[in-house]
């Protein structure tokens, strides 16, 4: 049988702005059921409205969850499997960049949590209902930005012994969903469920533009002169979710093909290690 999301139930992480929202319009504009974990209520809302009149599909729920807080992410999974029998695709695309070292409410520096360890313990903790809705995929956002990354200091994921610096924090983020998604693509091998994550480009979103990173903030606008429409750079991410042609599984795509990545990307015994030290942080099986 061909895959296709029509009537399917989805769930688009990061899908009230940018690059999510352009996901999810692509989804319910398929005939997906889409899921919008939203942190704001009233974003949320805004999106959902707009979602819904350009596409006529109103098929489109949301839920509270605060990637921040790991709490959150397990109340948020448990109401899910509460209420829906089926997940077809997860797109984990929530994220964001601090110029400033923060930690989370689980003593975690922000940029690791937000974009890896919650997205991490997200997928984990949904993972028994993914594969039994398979044919299934996950799908992450990654970033180009993974390749000034010089790998991952395991002692110190949290940057508390290092100088801070949020660009890099946001680079070894971008490296671990890379890793994420080689170890789950072989974790997942014979069940049906594929897992790719993708470059989205630079993209005219308001990423880095609120918080304190107000020196990237200026340096984002000025980009945006040559950045892509949050339309364009949802593209592969939406291919991956939608297009009957994936066949493959644990790769990193970019403009709806695979990439090349670093060789420092490429080292398995890195994302093995990753995900070991992932599932003792949050509590997950390894």
């Amino acid at each position: 049988m061909a895959w296709t999301v029509d009537g399917k139930t989805t769930l688009v992480t990061g899908g009230n702005s940018g690059i999510g929202k352009e996901v999810a319009r692509g989804l319910l504009e398929a005939g997906a059921r889409v899921v919008l974990p939203v942190r704001s209520t009233a974003k949320g809302e805004a999106a959902r409205d707009d979602l819904v009149a350009s596409t006529g599909n109103d098929a489109v729920e949301l839920m509270e969850v605060d990637f921040a807080s790991l709490a959150s992410v397990r109340d948020f999974a448990k109401k899910f499997l509460d209420t829906h029998d089926e997940l077809t695709v997860l797109v984990n695309n929530a994220g964001g960049t601090w110029s400033q070292r923060h930690e989370t409410e689980d003593g975690h520096e922000t940029t690791f949590q937000v974009n890896h360890l919650a997205p991490f313990l997200l997928t984990n903790l949904l993972l028994d209902l993914l594969k039994a809705s398979a044919p299934a995929r996950v799908v992450t956002t990654s970033s180009g930005a993974h390749k000034p990354s010089r790998g991952l200091d395991f002692d110190d994921l949290d940057r508390s012994r290092r100088r801070y610096r949020g660009m890099g924090a946001y680079n070894d983020s971008k490296l671990c969903n890379i890793y994420f998604t080689t170890e789950l693509a072989r974790r997942l091998e014979g069940t049906g469920v594929i897992a790719n994550c993708f470059h989205p480009g630079f993209v005219r979103t308001n990423f880095a533009q609120e918080g304190d990173t107000f020196l990237l903030s200026i340096g984002t606008r000025l980009g945006t002169l040559f950045a892509r429409t949050p339309t364009k750079g949802a593209e592969t991410g939406l291919y991956l979710a939608t297009s009957p042609d994936v066949e493959v599984s644990g790769e990193y795509f970019f403009n709806n093909k695979v990439a090349k990545t670093t060789p420092t990307a490429q080292k398995a015994d890195a994302a093995a290690r990753l995900w070991d030290v992932s599932a003792e942080l949050t509590g997950v099986g390894g």
